[in-house]
């Protein structure tokens, strides 16, 4: 039961295969047994208990509400949560706990879903692998699966199997770790830059960041305010589209979100003739640093649609060169205005200085964020300076404005939807990552994923294949915006297309073929057979079943 999709698991309960209190028992002890991967901050066993029982007499007396009823779910620690500790991992906010639940979450908990914890990220969700938060680094699951140890062991320099596991991605690692590990259904993700996108795939998720102002911010703790969007994390494109369809709607409490009707739920057609496609190729995308798997999975995707009868044309992005510094430009100094409000006096961390406010002030803010936080906060003050305004940000603003163009003529090209990679390459160890500071990283791990934050579209990663260490690789569609239907629609067909076509090595083929199911699900299974079974003994193969 906790290998399938949420849909599977949906139409169960509803057949009474299995009781909600019975599925949220199976996640809440794969969590524990999951402990080791430190995707959870915060477990809500107590609640998601209750929620199981009140969805349970629904049930029985046949009021369900809908495809999400008790189904666990799992969301990232930068959503307010009422009544449930929201750290953001971070020292500024460690022992907070909101009155009040972010609009995103209210929703999922209307349509009956249960929480089962909040999810581990950077601090501030500031980072591109999930590793500068201060509960720990969250650990890949495909760090354990059999595949990827074989691997390693044929590597001459390979070092001990402890410190060979694998970085997730960031921000939204905790919550792709959850979801890759059967933990949970569904997870919510924050994404500003990619830090949906990027996770998803480096753990073999779908991960889809909806249109700017679609699905609502309020109670998402602001890291950019004009680029930050709840993303969604699920094993394939219809569990994406059928958590999209209970989140998506005008909030009286977000001004940002759009107040034009909106087509719910997001039903997805099953396309079956793509000859009327015109999938994009941006030519600025295709970079020295892309590993040679990426490249070459990305150019079969591409035969791969116009073998089935779509048009497949090279377009240009000119300012794509542009795009990485005009959004570190432009996130730094949102983050410098968004964090002033972290002062010690209304909620959140305070130290004991008390000579004067100032020193206060200052003491609280070095005891409550690490480096990484005050490195952006005081960059993106050095660019808001009077001085430097001109400059930097307002001409920022200009050549976000040239970014948002660049996609605007393309799809007015005739294109619908544009294909990219991802990431660079397949997920790294923990150890070759850290070499590179957190900037140096964000800046080569957000490339492909942040100029869509600054236009305001909609992506999402669709997992293609192992790579040859047997780890997920995963490319991104981009649509235009408020078409996000339309985008998930094409990511569907691609999805049940690629298992057939891009598997490299006869064996996966055979086992994809075999599964009948997306290329979402295969991996996951062979993930957490792999390391539940061998860390934990045999006991866990029936939960999985």
């Amino acid at each position: 039961m906790l290998g399938r999709t949420l849909q599977e698991v949906s139409a169960a309960l509803k057949q009474g295969q299995i009781t909600p209190t019975e599925l949220c028992q199976k996640c809440l002890s794969l969590i524990k047994k999951t402990k080791f991967l430190n995707a959870y901050i915060t477990v809500s066993e107590e609640v998601a208990l209750k929620q199981a029982e009140e969805s349970e007499k629904r049930y029985k007396n046949g009021q369900s509400l809908g495809d999400l009823d008790g189904i666990p779910v799992a969301v990232k620690d930068n959503f307010s949560t009422s009544g449930i500790e929201t750290t953001c991992a971070s020292n500024m906010l460690k022992g907070y706990i909101p009155p009040y639940n972010a609009t995103v979450v209210q929703k999922l908990l209307d349509q009956g879903a249960l929480l089962m914890g909040k999810t581990n990220l950077d601090e501030f969700a500031m980072g591109s692998g999930s590793t500068d938060g201060i509960f720990g680094p969250v650990k890949n699951p495909w760090s354990y699966s059999k595949q990827y140890r074989e691997k390693r062991k044929q590597n001459p320099h390979s070092k001990n199997e402890d410190s060979d596991w694998l970085i997730t991605g960031g921000s939204s690692g905790g919550s792709a770790a959850a979801v890759s590990a059967f933990t949970c259904y569904a997870a919510l993700g924050s994404d500003t830059g990619g830090s949906t996108r990027n996770p998803a795939a480096h753990c073999g998720l779908v991960g889809f960041k909806p249109s700017y102002g679609l699905v609502s911010r309020h109670g998402l703790i602001p890291l950019v305010n004009s680029m930050d969007v709840p993303g969604i994390l699920t094993r394939c494109v219809d569990d994406a589209a059928i958590v999209l369809g209970a989140l998506a709607g005008p909030d009286p409490k977000d001004s940002t979100t759009v107040h034009d009707p909106i087509n719910k739920p997001f039903m997805l057609p099953s396309l079956a003739d793509v000859s009327k496609l015109c999938i994009g190729i941006p030519k600025e995308y295709l970079i020295p640093e892309l590993s040679s798997e990426v490249r070459s999975l990305w150019s079969k995707a591409a035969d791969l649609f116009e073998s089935e009868g779509a048009k497949v044309l090279e377009v240009s992005l000119p300012h794509t060169s542009y795009s990485i510094v005009c959004y570190h430009v432009l996130c730094t100094s949102e983050v410098a205005s968004n964090m002033a409000r972290f002062d010690g006096l209304q909620y959140g961390h305070r130290c004991d200085i008390n000579v004067s406010t100032e020193a206060m002030y200052a003491a609280t803010r070095r005891e409550g964020f690490n480096d990484v936080v005050r490195g952006r906060i005081l960059s993106g003050n050095f660019f808001l300076l009077k001085e430097n305004y001109e400059n930097y940000f307002v001409k920022a603003q200009k050549v976000r404005r040239l970014i948002a163009n660049d996609f605007v003529n393309a799809f007015n090209s005739g294109v619908d939807v544009l294909l990219t990679p991802t990431t660079l390459s397949e997920a790294v160890p923990y150890l070759e990552f850290i070499k590179e500071d957190n900037r140096t990283r964000s800046a080569q791990d957000d490339i492909f994923t942040q100029a869509v934050n600054m236009a305001g579209l909609p992506a999402v990663s669709i997992p293609v294949a192992l790579s040859n260490q047997g780890l997920p690789i995963g490319l991104q569609f981009i649509g235009r915006a408020f078409c996000d239907q339309q985008l998930l629609t094409v990511a569907k067909w691609f999805e049940k297309q690629v298992m057939h076509v891009l598997c490299k090595k006869g064996e996966k083929e055979k086992h994809y073929k075999r599964k009948k199911k997306s290329l979402v699900t295969s991996p996951s299974d062979i993930t957490l057979r792999n390391n539940i079974e061998e860390l934990h003994g045999q006991n866990t193969k029936k939960e999985i079943k």
